[in-house]
């Protein structure tokens, strides 16, 4: 069996009902998609808009492609209609600038809302606090075509396994408040998207439903 198809199938073979592999495919040629498509792995996040569409446009329709990365307000329009969901929102304005693009298209765009819970200034993200006064403020009637699908965050680079579990907990905790307080009952807000190839595990453990792995599938780019 190939390497990549190999990867995939021993991380499909220890993930729980309901947590979902998103394949990082980022820098990687777009033969790789293809080999680990053709093992069944059919969602891939990429985080470069201009390589996403080029990649897109080579690839099976089948692929469901996640943009994961840092996404500029300036490169909005290239990954609106492409991605099926946008895991990294990290400020109002991209709020609103994904808001406008949708509308434009006539598009409901997935969004999660991407959380700062490492100790690491350079991640970005809504602090926890921010992001519970833009729910209590009742920001996202401001935003119709953005559809909440739930939260994104990055744990601290780090080998304090404890530290990193303790990141997860707390972004679970958060995002069953506010699922609690103001999704009761609606599915869409029920992703959680955390964990990547060196940490995934305790992101598992901790109630990710996505993890973003690249790594350990293609190997260091």
């Amino acid at each position: 069996m190939p390497a990549i198809a190999q990867h995939i199938q021993q991380i499909n073979d220890t993930l729980p009902a309901g947590v979902r592999l998103v394949a990082v495919s980022k820098t990687h040629p777009a033969s790789c998609v293809q080999e680990a498509y053709e093992a069944g792995q059919h969602i891939f996040g990429e985080s470069r808009p201009q390589e996403f569409a080029q990649k897109a446009a080579l690839l099976p329709s089948g692929i469901e492609w996640h943009f994961i990365g840092h996404l500029q307000t300036n490169k909005v329009k290239q990954v609106v209609g492409l991605a099926r969901l946008i895991h990294a929102v990290d400020s109002e304005r991209l709020l609103l600038e994904i808001e406008k693009e949708a509308a434009k298209r006539a598009l409901h765009v997935a969004c999660l809302l991407q959380v700062h819970i490492a100790t690491e200034e350079a991640k970005f993200g809504f602090s926890p606090d921010e992001l519970q006064h833009l729910f209590a403020q009742n920001f996202f009637i401001h935003t119709p075509h953005v559809q909440l699908a739930g939260l994104m965050g990055m744990a601290t680079n780090t080998g304090d396994h404890q530290q990193v579990r303790c990141e997860f907990r707390g972004l679970k905790q958060l995002f069953d408040r506010i699922k609690q307080t103001y999704f009761a009952g609606e599915t869409p807000f029920c992703e959680l998207s955390m964990g990547m190839s060196g940490d995934y595990r305790i992101a598992i453990d901790e109630g990710s439903t996505l993890i973003r792995i690249g790594t350990a599938i293609f190997g260091q780019r």
